[in-house]
């Protein structure tokens, strides 16, 4: 039973131990030091009744709690904490003798609430009230045998003002605050965006020094390959027409040489696109004769009924100044792109609409979508998802659509589709 007791004891002191220590990492230093000044104040009041204990102790504790109430943070809960205070203040007035209380300085604690988080109207109004709550105690004398003396007169018009000249004061101090808090807030914005700028910068001078490294291998690659690609074309072409009429399979072989060969020029046909530089021939184009033409191209080209492309355009777009036999290759590989993420019988949707300062084409799809992991280098040469593919269709539609002094960007869900936007800026193109 000792041991038990023993036992008891112990765990009842790290109990306390505990209580202690998890109250004192919930209340901070300047927690501690406000909760001391509202016991000191309690301490030398010269009343020291219950009722003022538990106000000044009620309103201790919400000082303390009040921040950490996220509800509190509106507002309208502003106003209600404040009007809390203030109720408080007058009735530990009222309990504490009223116009002659000492305490008339609590009144400054819904003040100064008030000057801090609110303009210069609701402190005005905050203070209005205190004070006028402090001066409503003068309706409980009776002044047929209570007579306010001269100087006991002045010292309450002083009280009243003191409270407008610390409301002033404080108010002043919490605008130079916000106004200094706001002007940090500008710089750091300004900083995160100059930063983001800063490594887009460095992210487009590594891609077009890779893309220029890049092109320079693809063009010298693709110049050795076009010679053995004839040489082997020609070759297959004198096979066919030399080999016997019987023989089927040399025939046919040699059909299949020269497929793949035609497969291959038009590959490297497609590197040297990438890494040749372009040179822009600009003319005014009229952009919906210049989607037509791509959606026709591209008519031709798809099975037919596989995907059907739907048409919106803006009557509102004027000519813009564009190598017009680019714009619509970027147009036709963006539309292959959507057919290859839509499935069979889906459609596409090529839309056009004037935006400020600039003019929006979009190519939307309700496909496959686009993993978000892969979607900052859809756009890289040679990346690709597709088990056929080359990866160099859509880097070949973002280095024409730069050239251009263009944008484009892409949004997507996985299973829900893509959007490819391209934004023509009209105050350039113009």
């Amino acid at each position: 039973m000792e041991c038990a007791s023993a036992a008891d004891k112990m765990n009842s002191v790290e109990r306390t131990r505990r209580g202690w220590s998890d109250l004192a990492r919930l209340l901070g230093p300047q927690d501690l030091v406000w909760l001391l000044l509202f016991f000191a104040l309690a301490l030398v009041s010269p009343t020291s009744s219950p009722a003022e204990f538990q106000l000044l102790g009620t309103l201790a504790v919400w000082q303390v709690i009040e921040p950490r109430i996220p509800i509190l943070n509106t507002p309208r809960a502003n106003v209600a904490s404040i009007l809390f205070k203030l109720l408080l203040g007058y009735l530990l007035l009222g309990v504490s003798g009223g116009i002659t209380s000492s305490y008339f300085l609590i009144l400054l604690v819904p003040i100064v609430s008030a000057a801090t988080t609110m303009g210069a109207g609701g402190t005005l109004l905050v203070v209005t009230g205190a004070a006028g709550s402090y001066v409503s105690y003068l309706l409980f004398l009776d002044f047929r045998h209570d007579v306010i003396p001269a100087d006991q007169a002045r010292e309450l018009c002083l009280r009243v003002l003191f409270l407008g000249v610390f409301a002033y004061l404080i108010h002043q101090l919490g605008a130079a605050s916000r106004a200094q808090a706001r002007r940090y807030q500008n710089v750091a914005e300004q900083l995160a965006a100059a930063n983001q700028s800063l490594q887009e910068a460095e992210a487009a001078v590594r891609r077009s020094e890779r893309l220029a490294a890049i092109g320079q291998l693809m063009a010298g690659l693709a110049h050795e390959l076009r010679n053995p690609l004839s040489t082997m074309k020609a070759s297959a072409e004198v096979l066919a027409k030399n080999v016997e009429g019987e023989n089927q399979v040399a025939r046919e072989l040699a059909g299949f040489i020269a497929a793949e060969v035609d497969r291959t020029d038009s590959l490297v046909t497609r590197f040297l696109d990438f890494a040749r530089p372009l040179e822009l021939r600009r003319s005014p184009t009229d952009l919906t004769e210049l989607i037509d033409r791509a959606v026709a191209e591209f008519g031709r080209r798809q099975p037919p009924l596989e995907v059907a492309v739907y048409k919106n355009y803006s009557p509102d777009i004027p000519p813009l100044p564009l190598d017009a036999e680019l714009m619509q290759r970027v147009i036709f590989n963006l539309l292959v792109n959507a057919a290859e993420a839509t499935p069979s019988g889906g459609a596409i949707t090529v839309k056009t609409r004037p935006a400020p300062g600039v003019v929006e084409i979009a190519v939307i799809d309700r496909g496959s979508g686009i993993d978000p992991a892969h979607r900052e280098n859809i756009f890289n040469p040679f990346f690709t998802t597709k088990p056929k593919g080359v990866g160099l269709g859509l880097a070949i539609v973002s280095k024409i659509v730069h050239e251009h002094g263009c944008t484009i960007s892409v949004e997507s869900q996985p299973g829900e589709g893509s959007v490819f936007r391209l934004l023509l800026p009209i105050a350039t193109a113009s």
